[in-house]
């Protein structure tokens, strides 16, 4: 006799180790939405200006505090922008201090605001070299900026060309490649059994590159890394829901105004911080791995950065479909939420 599928599910609060919150009117218009669900957030620091010192953490830091809703115990673990600049020893002290988890690297020209990022990894060697003999992960923007290399093999080659060479000269370094978005990215992780893990989005797990694509281009699907062929989505939604503890949600949830997506050089990024819960639990129900959905979203992530895991749960209950907002107000412009294109039965009880 086959088992009922369960509609009520019971997890650790979640964390999400990749989340933009921006700044100013847009922090304060979409941090309610992640502070509603997750317990932490790896906070991107792809401000402008970006966040390269330990002082600067501290202020960004303040902002989101002074941000949050009252009685929320919403955690932000704050971050530094990597550059050919950055001060090994002022690494140090901010992660000494615990006021800094990780260190971000974006190869120069990669993504929103990454312009001051990294050209030459030859002059950040001090700072890795610091960050491993500290225990101070490296979250990494997994592309190559060469405009020969096609944007549909920019991780691949990343892999091959910049993450293996910083790999094997820092063999040390716990290195995080977020939001994976391809299968050599998935055996990459799986073939390495020591300090390196890989971050997926909720929307790589559900979009394609047709989904952007297909029947006119899709502007609130546009994001970077751009999603891949659906043989890629595959592979990331066996890896989420494998229960391999190198797997974590990153949501990677990026907010732009309709005004920034909306034009003839949009901005890249999906906002998904109002019902990434609801669309991961369709994925793992549709997978059948329900039971995977509490290490991908709440224990495989604080197991890699060695932190506790949450002790406060959620519970998530199956029914009628949910109605999320089609948009999030901010002081800033409207900001469209993903619609992962299908109902979301799941929702998260109050």
């Amino acid at each position: 006799m086959t088992k009922p599928a369960p509609t009520r599910l019971t997890i650790r609060r979640p964390d999400d180790w990749h989340l933009h919150l921006r700044d100013g009117a847009m922090l304060q218009g979409v941090l309610p939405h992640s502070a509603a669900h997750f317990g932490r957030a790896i906070i991107m620091p792809n401000l402008v200006p970006p966040v390269v010192t330990g002082a600067q953490a501290a202020a960004y830091r303040d902002r989101i505090m002074a941000a949050l809703p009252e009685g929320s115990t919403f955690t932000p673990l704050m971050t530094l922008y990597l550059t050919e600049d950055t001060d090994p020893e002022d690494v140090a002290r901010a992660h000494a201090d615990g006021l800094v988890t990780a260190v971000k690297l974006y190869p120069a020209g990669a993504t929103t605001n990454s312009a001051s990022g990294v050209r030459d990894f030859d002059k950040v060697r001090p700072v890795l070299e610091k960050m491993a003999e500290i225990g101070c992960p490296l979250c990494v923007h997994g592309e190559v900026t060469d405009p020969e290399v096609d944007i549909f093999d920019r991780e691949a080659v990343f892999i091959d060309k910049v993450l293996k060479p910083i790999r094997k000269k820092t063999p040390d370094l716990r290195v995080i490649m977020e939001h994976v978005t391809t299968q050599d990215a998935v055996d990459y992780v799986r073939d390495t059994h020591k300090n390196l893990a890989a971050t997926i989005t909720t929307h790589h797990l559900i979009i394609n590159r047709n989904d952007i694509l297909v029947g006119g281009i899709k502007p609130h699907f546009y994001c970077l890394p751009v999603a891949k062929r659906e043989r890629h989505r595959i592979a990331l939604v066996q890896a989420a829901t494998s229960g391999d503890k190198r797997f974590f949600l990153g949501t990677d949830s990026a907010p732009h105004t309709d005004a920034n997506k909306l034009q003839p050089c949009g901005c890249a990024g999906c906002f998904t911080a109002p019902n990434t819960m609801s669309c991961l639990a369709e994925v793992f129900d549709a997978a059948k791995k329900l039971g995977q959905l509490e290490a991908f979203t709440s224990l495989n992530g604080p197991r890699f950065y060695g932190l506790p895991v949450n002790e406060e749960t959620i519970t998530l209950t199956k029914g009628e479909p949910v109605a999320y907002p089609a948009q999030v107000d901010t002081g800033d412009g409207p900001v469209t939420v993903f619609d992962p294109g299908f109902p979301l039965h799941w929702r998260i009880e109050a």
